[in-house]
């Protein structure tokens, strides 16, 4: 499947914010938002004109950097969220967070999104005693996330759930540290999706 090969530092300097793309590295002084606050680029410390399609496109672009997807596959989530009732914003946003790599992160298991899908494309997690190897999978209330059992000795896992306790686990998820699993409580709300993003510019953007 494709994905974005480059320099993940890139993304967070032309967004103007941190986008925790690199896990704990985000929280030190190595980051390179800290170093550079502007964008990439022999251009980037210049003055440019901000048109109302700039301010959509970047909040649209924020979202998509954030979960590590491509223009196809956000637009694939974005079509879903239109469908149906409730408010389209909050359906993709919600979405996005029942993605099983997205989980995996929120749970500690892993330090930044991209290793949570490495985690499942090699098989390191199940899904109610399951492999599945499948990162966008989307989780349903009542599923219990875990590590394989011999799996539970990698060391990047062990060093994500020590520092998990830095970002917090959300109040829709319940994990385990002991027993390397967590459950999904109930699914997440807009106020418990902490992210810098504002979902109403990206639905104008696809409206226009």
């Amino acid at each position: 499947m494709a994905r974005y090969k480059g320099a993940l530092c890139r993304l967070c300097r032309r967004e103007g914010i941190k986008l925790f793309l690199k896990g704990d590295r985000c929280y030190t002084d190595k980051c390179a938002l800290e170093r550079r606050p502007y964008p990439p680029g022999q251009h980037g410390q210049r003055r440019v004109k901000i048109t109302e399609y700039s301010l959509l496109l970047r909040e649209k672009q924020k979202l998509k950097r954030i979960y590590g997807l491509l223009e196809t596959q956000f637009r694939h989530y974005f079509d879903k969220a239109e469908k149906g009732k409730g408010i389209t914003g909050e359906k993709l946003l919600i979405l996005l967070e029942r993605r099983l790599d997205n989980v995996v992160y929120r749970m500690g298991f892993a330090n930044s999104r991209n290793q949570a899908r490495q985690l499942v494309r090699h098989g390191h997690i199940m899904v109610n005693d399951k492999k599945v190897d499948i990162p966008s999978y989307l989780v349903n209330v009542g599923d219990v996330i875990k590590v394989r059992d011999k799996s539970r000795n990698i060391l990047f896992i062990k060093e994500a759930m020590e520092a998990v306790a830095r970002r917090g686990i959300p109040t829709w998820l319940e994990v385990s540290k002991e027993k390397f699993e967590g459950k999904v409580r109930t699914l997440p709300t807009r106020d418990q999706i902490d992210i810098p993003v504002k979902e109403q510019p990206i639905v104008e953007f696809y409206s226009k």
